[in-house]
């Protein structure tokens, strides 16, 4: 057969091939973002209980009426911002699938998304497969700012999206509230959907706010917010995430969700609404990883590596210019296979491949974890 590849220049995700590289030799894995450390039994025993009483079939398309209760709930409480629960809480099978929906739901071929670098790899495929033309734009290192005056100059008449990521995946920055009032300036009145990937909304550090586009009432009128529990509850496995947005957006968006997923694990989604009517479950959330944060920074604070700023997120930039000058996916790769530490090399998330000499690791560990990988990085 001859195949018309839509993606012939995708291979497979930076993720698979360094957890593989660190299972092949039983290296630390600091690379995929998950914990080594289980999750609270309280949220193992909702699951259990909800399946033992009998929610092991579909649940609504829309998702589990008790879940969108309780995230209109968390919307209110941390941003004060208004959802409905029928019209504009959708449940996903993860963030990812939240992100691939909003895209196929509105890019047309030949609509431009811009797109800020280093990107989450999972953006720019999903434009590409729709026939979107991606308009990457760089964030300015080393703090990872936005050129709000490069954006204006990169919209035109074919912009019909923009998609933000804070806190940021890969680099471990956030917004500040003069950025999103920046892009509800720049957005006000054009056809243009964000979509604001807020996975990471409850690690944000050192006493900061997250500036969730649903802050920005102007904003979050035309915007589609993404978000995952993966990360807040310590369960990636779960995949189960939502999407917040006005009713107009999420008519469209739900067009595509019950053709792609339909709906997503119902047992879980009842699990997770038990669980998170406690707010202290995702309120004190930033206090844990920061505390994991500041111990990993101190292990490595005598190493040559150099630490780049941490704002949010569970992941830490660090360069190497000081240990060699080697191609950041060489270094990655001998780190792994020579040293036994995976992580993530940070031109993989560019499409022209920068390099910038940084890799990320992933401290969501235990302390022992961090231990033995700070051993590692200190003996260089």
């Amino acid at each position: 057969m001859q195949i018309n590849s839509k993606l012939p220049n995708i291979g497979t995700t930076i993720f698979t091939v360094m957890s593989g590289l660190a299972k092949e030799y039983n290296a630390i894995n600091l690379s995929q973002g998950f914990p080594d450390f289980g999750c609270d039994a309280k949220l193992l025993e909702f699951a259990q209980k909800h399946m033992v009483a009998g929610f092991n079939q579909y649940s609504p398309m829309t998702g589990a009426q008790p879940l969108r209760e309780v995230i209109s709930e968390l919307l209110q409480n941390c941003y004060d911002a208004v959802y409905h629960p029928d019209s504009e809480i959708t449940i996903t099978a993860g963030a990812t699938q939240g992100i691939y929906t909003s895209i196929a739901a509105f890019i047309n071929k030949g609509d431009e998304v811009i797109v800020f670098e280093p990107a989450y790899d999972c953006y720019i495929p999903a434009i590409e497969v729709h026939g979107g033309i991606a308009k990457p734009i760089q964030l300015e290192y080393p703090n990872f700012t936005i050129n709000w005056t490069t954006v204006k100059n990169t919209i035109t008449d074919k912009t019909k999206m923009i998609i933000i990521n804070s806190p940021h995946n890969p680099s471990g920055t956030t917004l500040l509230e003069s950025d999103l009032l920046e892009l509800q300036k720049l957005v006000a009145g054009k056809n243009i959907i964000v979509v604001s990937d807020e996975v990471y909304e409850h690690m944000v550090f050192d006493g900061k706010p997250h500036q969730s586009a649903a802050r920005f009432k102007d904003l979050s009128a035309q915007s589609i917010i993404v978000s995952s529990f993966g990360k807040t509850i310590h369960a990636t496995g779960w995949k189960i995430g939502y999407i917040a947005a006005p009713k107009e957006l999420m008519i469209e968006f739900r067009k595509v969700h019950q053709f792609l997923v339909f709906c997503v694990n119902h047992p879980f989604q009842l699990a997770l609404a038990d669980y998170l009517k406690d707010d202290s479950t995702y309120k004190g959330l930033h206090q844990f990883y920061q505390a994991k944060r500041d111990y990993f920074r101190k292990l490595v604070s005598g190493s040559r590596f150099v630490m780049e700023p941490c704002t949010g997120t569970y992941f830490q930039l660090m360069s190497y210019k000081n240990i060699t000058e080697e191609k950041d996916t060489d270094f990655a790769v001998r780190l792994t296979k020579e040293k036994g530490l995976a992580s993530i090399p940070l031109s993989v998330f560019y499409t022209n491949q920068q390099q910038q000499q940084l890799l990320r690791f992933c401290f969501a560990k235990k302390e022992e974890t961090l231990e033995k990988a700070a051993e590692i990085i200190c003996k260089f």
